[in-house]
């Protein structure tokens, strides 16, 4: 027998956008039910930014010991260190258990009714979700959709097997002796950068002539030069064609930028070439939403053109950010409960965990003179930061660099790169979204010694009168 719900919001997808508009939906007095087919936490919880980042993280602290027992480093040298890998994703697995435990325990302290299974929309207000017991129709008043993002499948490179997704990647037990990436984007660097720490032997293929596109070039140049000094092999202008497997050997086939072909051999082919929003399957098409490409359209208070279903997080458009996500699950549960909101942040902030990181929040240079504005632009190196020094962090490259407009020295973009660099990007933000001047950033005094020196230093050099370079 099915059980029938009627519930003022229903949330669709329980990942950063949709727990958050659940849990701020129930604080607000408002009866929410949220339907998840997955664990709590959505791909950036249980799949994404958190297993990724803690993956990152034991590598790094692994390199570290694997360098400090080839020769001794800060008067410290250790004996060879031994990898289990199947441990350390045990330990990462330990960190998104209770994380999703948190999660579920919040979303019940908001009094938010969880369903777990998949939901199929037979109208813009009606879902059928088969769950462990029995089948469940939801109607709502309210529907958010929060159903996210999945990774791109090559369709001459299927996953399975050795052709593996970052899903899988962050799940292996054994450690790839060569491994290969399609895609030298953020997600394919910061996984291929972790594993050639942890000691797989890693190569890159790119088809654009360069490394991480979505960041100017100045950005990439010391992630560039680290790449090439951790011997990871990258191949710009080429083209992955296909697999090809000689028992149980497999090599990637590319076709390099001068047209010969190559033949990469791998444990494991790591394809990282974008994610596209979650749309099939779960009944959008009988909800009579317009489309924007592959997103759905909504408006500046994430509305979509059938009245009371709302749209959030991936699903509705670059950048694929779980901040953003959660920014926007917040401000559409406070709408329904009444309050005027709309979604025009100044800047979104974006964080690149290679090595070492990125950061970028606004208009870069090239951006606001395109934009017709006549800038200021202050860079200041790692390389002058004591803190950065102090932390082997001043010889790789980084710098911070701020960029304001020439009349009013209102801030219009910050980017960084440099070891740890991903701290400063809510500094960054905030400075942007509060509207300050390059006086305003010199003018406050930041804590010696720290990274974010580097971010005043930036705004004094663009006033041209730099004190520590």
């Amino acid at each position: 027998m099915t059980e029938a719900i009627t519930t003022k919001v229903l949330v669709v997808g329980g990942g950063p956008g949709g727990y958050v508009a659940a849990i701020r939906a129930g604080q607000l007095g408002l009866e929410t039910v949220l339907v998840e087919a997955d664990r709590l936490g959505g791909t950036c919880l249980i799949r994404g930014c958190i297993p990724s980042k803690a993956l990152i993280h034991a590598a790094g602290e692994y390199d570290g010991m694997v360098k400090a027992a080839g020769a001794a480093r800060m008067g410290i040298a250790v004996g060879a260190p031994n990898l289990d890998l199947a441990q350390t994703v045990r330990w990462k697995d330990g960190i998104v258990d209770k994380l999703n435990g948190g999660v579920a325990g919040l979303l019940k302290r908001a009094k938010v009714r969880t369903i777990a299974g998949w939901a199929t929309f037979s109208d813009a207000k009606t879902c059928a979700v088969q769950t462990a017991s029995g089948p469940v129709a939801v109607t709502a008043e309210h529907v958010i959709l929060a159903n996210g993002s999945l990774a791109v499948e090559l369709p001459f490179l299927p996953f399975g097997g050795p052709v593996i997704s970052s899903t899988e990647a962050l799940a292996l037990d054994r450690l790839p002796r060569k491994l290969v990436v399609v895609g030298a984007g953020y997600i394919g660097l910061e996984l291929g950068s972790a594993f050639r720490k942890l000691g797989s032997e890693v190569t890159v293929v790119e088809a654009l002539d360069r490394i991480l596109p979505g960041f100017d070039a100045e950005l990439a140049a010391p992630v560039a030069r680290w790449l090439a000094e951790a011997g990871i092999a990258v191949h710009l202008g080429a083209r992955a064609t296909g697999l090809e497997t000689v028992g149980e050997d497999h090599a990637l086939v590319v076709e390099g930028k001068d047209g010969r072909g190559l033949k990469l051999p791998a444990d494991n082919v790591l394809v990282t070439v974008g994610r596209r929003p979650n749309t099939a399957d779960w009944g959008l098409e009988t909800m009579a939403i317009d489309m924007a490409g592959p997103f759905v359209k909504v408006d500046e208070r994430c509305a979509t053109s059938m009245k009371n279903v709302w749209a959030i997080g991936d699903l509705v458009g670059e950048p694929m950010l779980e901040h953003k996500a959660a920014a926007q699950g917040e401000m559409v549960a406070e709408i329904i409960a009444g309050a005027r909101r709309r979604f025009d942040p100044v800047a979104i902030a974006a964080v690149c965990f290679t090595h070492p990181e990125i950061v970028v929040a606004g208009l870069a240079p090239d951006e606001a003179k395109a934009a017709g504005l006549d800038i200021l632009t202050g860079v200041f190196p790692y390389s002058a930061n004591g803190r950065a020094r102090s932390m082997e962090a001043a010889e790789d490259g980084g710098f911070v660099r701020v960029v304001a407009r020439a009349d009013d020295h209102r801030l219009l973009g910050v980017q960084a790169v440099g070891a740890h660099v991903s701290e400063l990007s809510g500094e960054f933000a905030l400075a942007l979204e509060m509207g300050a001047r390059l006086e305003d950033i010199a003018g406050t005094i930041h804590v010696h010694p720290t990274l974010g020196e580097a971010f005043p230093e930036a705004a004094l050099r663009a006033l041209g009168h730099a004190i520590h370079i």
